[in-house]
């Protein structure tokens, strides 16, 4: 397994650079759920992948410390456009660019996104209960 520790002021300023990517166009982010099987990159097309539904970051996004980006508030999706298994997430720019992909959990498992549920029920809402990026450190 490779391993990378950066300089703690080091962490924090990607950290910083991400955020201020990921908020440089004009609006809130959006997260886009999907099914099975996660694209490549952002830059990859979903294909056969089921949308299940979008939640609206806070605008700005959040906040950097320690090397963590801690998103804000994330609006719920009251009403899931379709039935299926979350298995990752896409973020969108305010322009709707597509900047990250992260795998998505319940709140007992490890992945980026932490999800009530992973379940999700077509008119049912989605629910963030968890989201944190972490730069390599120690």
């Amino acid at each position: 397994m490779a391993i990378i520790k950066l300089l703690e002021s080091d962490r924090t300023s990607l950290a910083t650079h991400l955020r201020s990517l990921w908020d440089s166009a004009s609006g809130p982010c959006t997260l886009e759920f999907y099914t099975a099987p996660q694209p490549s990159g952002p830059a990859a097309a979903v294909t056969t992948q089921t949308k299940l539904g979008t939640l609206t970051c806070s605008d700005p996004l959040g906040s950097e410390a320690s090397g963590v980006l801690t998103f804000g508030s994330i609006s719920p999706d009251a009403s899931a456009d379709a039935d299926g298994t979350a298995t990752w997430c896409r973020l969108k720019d305010g322009a709707g660019v597509a900047r990250a992909d992260f795998d998505v959990t319940n709140t007992a498992g490890n992945g980026y996104v932490k999800l009530n549920t992973t379940v999700i029920v077509t008119g049912g809402p989605i629910l963030v209960t968890s989201f944190l990026v972490t730069i390599g450190g120690g």
